[in-house]
């Protein structure tokens, strides 16, 4: 059955990922903090699924509003309303700092931030982006246009105006203070000299994540946030911050960008306000919304709005309030990172921990005679074997950076094991 399986997927799959190789197992179900093989084999997870699952797998609460709402009403018409999505635009809104309060429920990331662009763009009526090098918005034409970190090569032109400034990286810094630490102050002075001297005037917007997860799990430095917003609407643009990895709760904040006390002109949500499930959100401004609104903002999708999974959005506000599970990533973050940590002291190849909350960067150095790349390769193939999941993004000029992101609802047990299968995992491939 798994070699009928097997040569189903090669003949029938599009290969979607630039390797095009898939994990190699079938898994038959998922619970909590694990997925269970078609063999048997109980693998935790450390990517929370598709880095949402911030509830861990089949929570009794979603699964009980799952079946509950799609048995009532689970779609409709895009003009038509309901209850779950009024409740759980209002719910997000309070949850938010003032102006925000308008919201747009979709179903990707990419369908956010592309909405989100498109807004920015009919509000300001202008037409220029900035987002980092290292960005991964979506792979939609706006959104893709925006994503720096791959799959730009061979698809002919990004849409005009897109410009790229560095990102800030605390680990490997470009521009240095005289104590060798990052200057990132200088470091942003010098993308936007080089961004107003390509400039046509058009600023429209400028989208960042609060910590770039595919770009290396590369946290803004305290300050940054500001210091950009106030170059962004210094040049009459907007602020999106794309809380797609980062919102409701995983840096141990609801949202990433309350340390910093900056309020983005527009937020998007998606993959942890679903939890898993294909759920988004647009979140801006009465003044933006209205002035969107009189130009003919256009932005509907046939899930628009969609009952079922706004029902299960509120849910997992529910679910994040009553369980307090931003104190609980603040707490299972320290002790995730303390034990990270600990295994670099035994392990040289360990570069760097860095990240908020449950989302934490591992980066590996890279194996005498080899490549960081070839190291995380193999280290993530024995994790598996081992019973782990992890991801390794693999970049150049970067080594490998393992994204770690459990589930909130994780044990300090389950967190443990993680880390004794890593620790075993970094022996066996030390050679």
């Amino acid at each position: 059955m798994a070699d009928s399986f097997w040569s189903g997927a090669e003949r029938h799959l599009v290969r979607y990922s630039g390797a095009g190789r898939f994990t190699p197992e079938i898994i038959e179900r998922a619970e909590g903090s694990f997925v269970f093989t078609a063999e048997g084999r109980r693998i935790l997870d450390f990517t929370s699924g598709q880095m949402s699952g911030i509830l861990g797998h089949s929570h009794p609460a979603v699964v009980a509003t799952v079946q509950r709402q799609a048995a009532t009403l689970d779609h409709l018409f895009s003009g038509m309303l309901s209850r779950p999505v009024v409740e759980l635009a209002r719910r997000l809104s309070e949850s938010l700092p003032d102006p925000l309060s308008k919201v747009l429920l979709l179903t990707t990331g990419a369908e956010s931030n592309e909405a989100a662009i498109r807004m920015a763009k009919l509000a300001t009526g202008r037409h220029e982006v900035i987002s980092f090098a290292r960005s991964w918005h979506g792979m939609t034409q706006a959104a893709a246009s925006a994503t720096y970190s791959a799959g730009r090569k061979g698809y002919g032109p990004a849409a005009p105006g897109n410009f790229a400034i560095p990102a800030p990286n605390t680990y490997r810094p470009d521009f240095t203070a005289p104590d060798g630490s990052l200057d990132w102050c200088r470091q942003l002075d010098y993308g936007f000299e080089l961004f107003d001297a390509q400039s046509v005037g058009s600023l429209a917007a400028c989208i960042v994540e609060p910590i770039l997860s595919s770009g290396g799990v590369l946290d803004l430095p305290p300050g940054y946030l500001a210091a950009l917003r106030d170059r962004v609407h210094e040049r009459g643009g907007l602020l999106i911050l794309d809380e797609a990895q980062t919102g409701l709760c995983r840096t141990g904040d609801w949202y990433a960008f309350q340390r910093d006390g900056v309020v983005p002109d527009i937020l998007t949500l998606s993959k942890t306000l679903g939890a898993g499930l294909p759920l988004a959100a647009v979140v801006t401004t009465p003044e933006l919304e209205q002035t969107a609104h009189e130009r003919g903002f256009l932005f509907f999708t046939t899930h628009v709005s969609d009952p079922l999974v706004a029902a299960v959005g509120n849910t997992v506000l529910d679910v994040l309030q009553q369980e307090k599970l931003d104190a609980r990533a603040a707490s299972l973050g320290d002790h995730l990172r303390a034990g990270l940590l600990s295994l670099g002291e035994r392990h040289p190849v360990i570069g760097d921990v860095r990240g908020r909350g449950l989302l934490i960067g591992l980066e590996l150095e890279a194996a005498p005679g080899g490549s960081a790349d070839e190291r995380g390769a193999a280290v993530t193939r024995r994790c598996l074997e081992l019973g782990l999941h992890m991801n390794v993004v693999q970049l150049p000029g970067m080594g490998g950076v393992f994204r770690i992101a459990p589930p909130l609802t994780s044990t300090e047990e389950e967190l443990d094991l993680g880390l004794s299968i890593l620790d075993q995992a970094l022996a066996d491939t030390a050679s």
